[in-house]
């Protein structure tokens, strides 16, 4: 049996996140979770999951869905990250079917200051579920780590129980991810803020299960946004392990893993990292940085190849100035951009290897 006797292709919602994540656990594989600033880095993604017949996850940070809806547009009042978002959402809805795969979709880290963001989408949720029986989105993340942990866990709650009656899945975290992305700075972060205390991930499955059982915890264990030098990021992912015991052992569960973990700040994670923290019953893990710089050397590349021929619109100027052939098919984004999914394509693939996540379907 595989994952389409269980889940439908395109995106899955409600109970299919859940059963999708159960699976995960049960075959000991988890997914990637690609942020996406654009239909081409959406497709790019699609792509690489469809044809190694694996299910994905897209989801749009604050920053990407702003971009998404167009740099020209004022965000006042998180305006035009909802509207990025919400665009977004519906191209994959569009589009992921077709492709044949089960398709996660959300949104990525939501700090307390970009609340109205998450309520902006929430609302189109809402409007969707009216209409539609089911969500926009897939899931959300509400990242409230830099709040005590008392008013993390409360607000966290508030909107889980807005979240509940749709079967919208919720992802929080406790403790803190490292580093920097999205203008979210936790570079200067206490170390000891990094590695999350199994008291805490307990205490969050207290307050959220009694409402409903959609819900994932991004427990810290050292992760760090972005790619650093060898060293400067100390992961230990033996404590997601410690979590999962600590709550099976606290409320009796004939599950070894009852907790959904996220894996925050995987680029540049070692395989060994990897593959230990996905025994621990991580589901989900998300990749940014290194897919950016992907996409980047795609297009890096190409015109570094065909720079004589992209510094004016006629003529090679390697054949001199006499060359007037049309460089039209070297400059159309159409072949450019291509060049950057392709080798985007490929880290996506890489991440899914990485992560077990192969012939699932």
């Amino acid at each position: 049996m595989g994952l389409l006797d269980i889940v439908p292709t395109g995106v899955v919602t409600g109970d299919n996140v859940k059963k999708l994540f159960d699976y995960a656990q049960e075959h000991k594989f988890a997914i990637p979770a690609i942020n996406c600033t654009s239909s081409s880095t959406v497709n790019a993604a699609l792509e690489a999951a469809r044809d190694q017949k694996t299910p994905i996850i897209i989801q749009f940070s604050n920053g990407g869905a702003a971009f998404y809806a167009g740099k020209g547009m004022d965000n006042k009042n998180q305006q035009a990250s909802i509207l990025g978002s919400i665009a977004g959402a519906y191209h994959v809805r569009a589009v992921a079917k077709h492709y044949g795969i089960p398709v996660v979709l959300h949104s990525d880290h939501c700090a307390r200051e970009l609340l109205p963001w998450l309520d902006g989408m929430l609302a189109a949720d809402e409007a969707y579920f009216k209409e539609h029986g089911e969500p926009l989105f897939s899931s959300h993340m509400i990242d409230l780590s830099a709040d005590p942990k008392d008013e993390n866990i409360a607000t966290t709650k508030k909107y889980f129980e807005r979240c509940a009656p749709m079967k919208l899945w919720l992802e929080m975290e406790i403790g803190i991810t490292g580093g920097e992305e999205d203008g979210v700075d936790n570079e200067a972060a206490d170390k000891e803020a990094l590695y999350t205390p199994s008291e805490d991930v307990y205490e969050v499955y207290e307050a959220l299960s009694p409402v409903a059982p959609y819900f994932s915890i991004a427990a810290a264990f050292g992760n760090v946004h972005g790619v650093y030098k060898p060293g400067n990021v100390v992961l230990r992912p033996e404590l997601l392990e410690q979590h999962q015991k600590f709550v099976k052992d606290k409320i009796n569960s004939e599950k070894k893993h009852p907790l959904y973990l996220v894996f925050h700040g995987g680029s540049g994670s070692s395989l060994n990292e990897i593959t230990t923290a996905v025994g621990y019953g991580v589901v989900k893990m998300n990749v940014d940085t290194d897919t950016q710089y992907a996409y980047l050397t795609g297009v890096r590349d190409f015109v570094l190849e065909h720079k004589d021929r992209l510094m004016q619109q006629v003529g090679d100027l390697s054949k001199g100035p006499e060359d007037s052939s049309p460089n039209k098919k070297f400059y159309d984004p159409r072949n450019w951009i291509r060049h950057g999914e392709k080798t985007m394509y490929k880290r996506v693939q890489e991440a899914n290897s990485n992560l077990g996540n192969v012939n699932q379907l």
